[in-house]
């Protein structure tokens, strides 16, 4: 097989093992993976909200946090093809760097570049992979998806969302990441929609993210904050116990919401991403 995605085999690949961000994408384009790895299941059992609506009672588990890859169960499973997101080139995500060449002897991977795209183009590559492992791409769940993407996109900026400063980010224990719009790309799509976005003066080493101690919460303006909602991120709520974060305007206000970083690229991920945000924006206020 051979294909615009540069997966060459010799028959499609049948038994595909994915990072959990590319397993939630290509399921919600009908393909079913063997099995995953990367955040799934949170410590209560539930699924954690990275793996979309892959049903993970019918996939086996081969890794659940960052640096955890059972490469022997791996093997056991006998797998055509693995596919992951890369944020580092020649770095697949969540594929332990010391285990990389003994798991790519196993079967070809594929690695789908997340960065420098915004998020249509990256649902649009996720689909193309989709569609070479035998995705039909005009499936009624997928159109009816992308149909509501369409309509939640062109919604944005809602009438009140306008002249909203934003703040996205993520926080630590001893400190807040300010995220930088073009190295993230669903933040990215939110500024391509017409959203005011605070862009980090400085950037950490590597992009992405400026680093800002607590004591300086308030380094940069904003109307509504974005939090990070990933298991990795501090909560709101700690958040608010750091007394710098606790008087900022939009903390006071109660305009602090969720930004589901990492989500699936696929239309029915960002359909309700963006319904939310719409929603949430509508409810905001300039300060």
């Amino acid at each position: 097989m051979s294909n615009s995605c540069g997966i060459e085999v010799p028959a499609r690949p049948a038994r595909v093992v994915a990072q959990v961000g590319a397993a939630a994408a290509l399921w919600d384009f009908g393909i079913r993976p063997v099995a995953v790895f990367g955040p799934h299941k949170l410590k209560d059992g539930t699924k954690d909200p990275q793996v979309g609506d892959v049903d993970i009672t019918k996939v086996e588990s081969i890794g659940n946090v960052w640096d955890e890859f059972n490469v022997e169960k791996y093997i056991s499973l006998q797998p055509d093809l693995l596919v992951s997101g890369m944020y580092a080139k020649d770095a697949l995500w969540y594929v332990p760097q010391k285990s990389a060449a003994t798991i790519e002897e196993v079967a070809p991977t594929l690695g789908v570049n997340l960065v420098g795209a915004s998020v249509p183009k990256l649902i649009e590559r996720y689909g193309q992979v989709a569609e070479a492992l035998g995705a039909d791409l005009d499936a009624p769940e997928v159109t009816a998806a992308k149909a509501r993407f369409d309509a939640a996109s062109a919604a944005l900026p809602t009438p009140e969302a306008k002249g909203l400063k934003i703040l996205v980010m993520a926080g630590g224990p001893e400190a807040m990441w300010v995220a930088n719009p073009d190295d993230h790309a669903d933040v990215r799509y939110f500024k391509e929609l017409g959203l005011d976005l605070v862009v980090p003066e400085k950037l950490d080493d590597g992009g992405f993210w400026q680093t800002v101690s607590w004591e300086n919460a308030d380094t940069y303006d904003a109307d509504v904050i974005l939090v990070d909602a990933r298991t990795q991120s501090m909560r709101p709520e700690e958040m608010k116990k750091k007394p710098t974060f606790a008087a900022l305007p939009a903390v006071k206000a109660g305009q602090v919401y969720e930004w589901h970083a990492e989500e699936r690229y696929s239309y029915q991920g960002y359909a309700d991403v963006l319904e939310q945000l719409n929603g949430d924006l509508a409810k905001a206020k300039k300060l």
